[in-house]
């Protein structure tokens, strides 16, 4: 068994932090229907998601996991902007409406995660990961 500890900067803890704090604004808004204050606690929340997923891009397993909430925080976001400005029930095409096309994000954290899971890390048993 390796014993390789993962450390992560304070500086970079402090982002990961407040990252929780602006994604916890987002929803808190969205559940009290806080239009304004919802979509702008979208950009900080994704703009720290992102860079924390290229600060950690050197190991697989935390870019996996970053991206999959990069897509996850943006799929979460056009679902409440959705229901915001009322388009979410509007018919795409049948029965699917606007609201399910937050499916496509959601589906892509998944994708990646399998890959990961699934496809790299049992290739890559020797290379050293956080997970």
């Amino acid at each position: 068994m390796n014993n390789q500890t993962y450390t992560i900067p304070v500086r970079y803890r402090k982002m990961e932090n407040l990252h929780i704090v602006f994604w916890l604004l987002k929803d808190i808004s969205w559940c009290m229907l806080w239009q304004p204050l919802g979509i702008a606690m979208i950009f900080p929340t994704l703009i720290i998601a992102v860079i924390i997923t290229i600060r950690n891009r050197q190991y697989m397993s935390e870019l996996c996991h970053n991206i999959a909430i990069v897509v996850w925080i943006t799929a979460n976001s056009y679902w409440m902007v959705s229901e915001f400005l009322e388009f979410d029930a509007l018919p795409v095409y049948n029965d699917i409406t606007y609201k399910y096309l937050a499916v496509i994000p959601f589906s892509i954290g998944i994708l990646t995660l399998a890959w990961y899971y699934l496809l790299w890390k049992p290739t890559h048993k020797n290379v050293g990961e956080t997970m």
